[in-house]
Formats: structure tokens, sequence, C-alpha cells
């Protein structure tokens, strides 16, 4: 199986055709739109924040705060950290993120390690935590216990910035491989697809925002 995210087994799990398209033939792409990129800016904000200083900038300075406290957690820190994850027949081992036989990889907003503990950041600039999905914490969690062996405990969160929540969770090093199987039956199913050919499209809320407009389920957005 080629390697995967977050992010692409999700597309995967909204749709397999529009999985199809964007990863395996590429004939598609998503643009990214308004909101997007205001969420990659700000996560540029605060890289530059963190790392060396840099003022945030006025479109931010709500926010700033919540960085500003980040940045005075004690420990090591790292900012969008890449990070690669090979699955062998005897578990798993860390890896580059563009390692040839990388299996997962993925980008930790904000990791800081202090010893034996380390707190981990997922920044999120959409309107309010409804939706938040704390298997992407226990991925990243799983990847960071097998790229920093010495971390025991690992406090995470998703930082709604906009609506000032912050879903959490605890995570254990003794746990890694159960955090790192969180998507095994999204995996095998994929890896169905792979070997049948077969990509059902699935129709839902976000049809209308789909690159893949040669779909029975496309419609213009409303």
């Amino acid at each position: 199986m080629t390697a995967w995210s977050y992010s692409s087994i999700k597309t995967f799990e909204q749709c397999p055709k529009k999985y199809f398209h964007l990863k395996v033939v590429k004939d598609v792409k998503d643009e990214a739109g308004p909101a997007a990129q205001y969420g990659t800016d700000f996560h540029e904000a605060a890289e530059l924040f963190i790392k060396d200083g840099t003022p945030i900038p006025p479109k931010f300075k709500q926010y700033a705060s919540v960085v500003e406290a980040l940045a005075n957690f004690p420990g090591k820190k790292h900012t969008e950290l890449k990070l690669g994850v090979r699955k062998t027949d005897t578990g798993y081992e860390p890896c580059g993120f563009f390692a040839k036989d990388v299996w997962w990889r993925g980008i930790v907003d904000l990791l800081i390690v202090n010893g034996k503990t380390a707190h981990m950041i997922d920044y999120k600039t959409g309107k309010n935590a409804k939706y938040a999905d704390m298997k992407q914490l226990d991925l990243m969690a799983g990847a960071i216990f097998t790229h920093f062996p010495e971390v025991m405990k690992i406090k995470s969160g998703l930082a709604f910035v906009v609506s000032n929540e912050f879903p959490r969770k605890t995570h254990a090093a003794v746990q890694r491989d159960d955090y790192l199987s969180v998507f095994d039956k999204q995996l095998d199913q994929l890896d169905a697809a792979m070997d049948s050919g077969v990509w059902n499209p699935k129709s839902g809320p976000l049809c209308g925002w789909c690159p893949v407009v040669k779909c029975e389920h496309h419609r213009p957005r409303r």
C-alpha cells in the first residue's frame, strides 16, 4: 500500500471515488479555498512566533494570547515537525518523512518535549470543535512515541483558536501500537479498493465542493 496520512485516509472515508481521482490517478486537484488558506497562514504565523519570536500579524492578533501561552511552556519546542513511520513484520519503526518505505506520514504543529513528558498541539481554525476527531491525536501520539522513545506521556490537544475550545487527551507510551492502528479498518478497505479497482462514490453534504465534477453525486454549490 502507498504511504498514507490522516488527511488522505479521511478523504477515502469521505468518498473512495474522490480519493481515487486525487491520490491514485491524480487527474484532479483540490484547490484550497479562503478558509483553508486562512488556516495555512495561521499555522505559519504560530510557527514563526514560537520558533524565533516573529510578531503575530494583525489579522491573527485575537489569537496571540494562545500562541504566547504555548511559547512559554517549558521544554524543547519542535514546530511543524515532519514524522514518518514504517511498518514491518516486527512492528513500527521511525523513518524519514520522504523515506521510500514510509508507511504513514504526518506533521505535528507543535511538540514540546520536557523529559519524559511532552505536549502536542494541533491548531484548528474551524468555527468550533463540534466535529473534533481525537483519532488524529492518537496517530500523532503514536508517531511521537516512535521517534522519541524517552517520552512516556503526551498531553495532546486540538487548539480551536477561533472558538477558544481545546479538546484534549493524555496518551501513554505503552499504548503506542494501539494509537497507530486506529484506522486499520479503513486501511483494509483502502487495500481492498486498490486490489479490486472498485472506487464507489459516496453522496454527502460536501459534494458541491468536490473537485471531481464527473460524478453522479456532484452538484452545484448553493
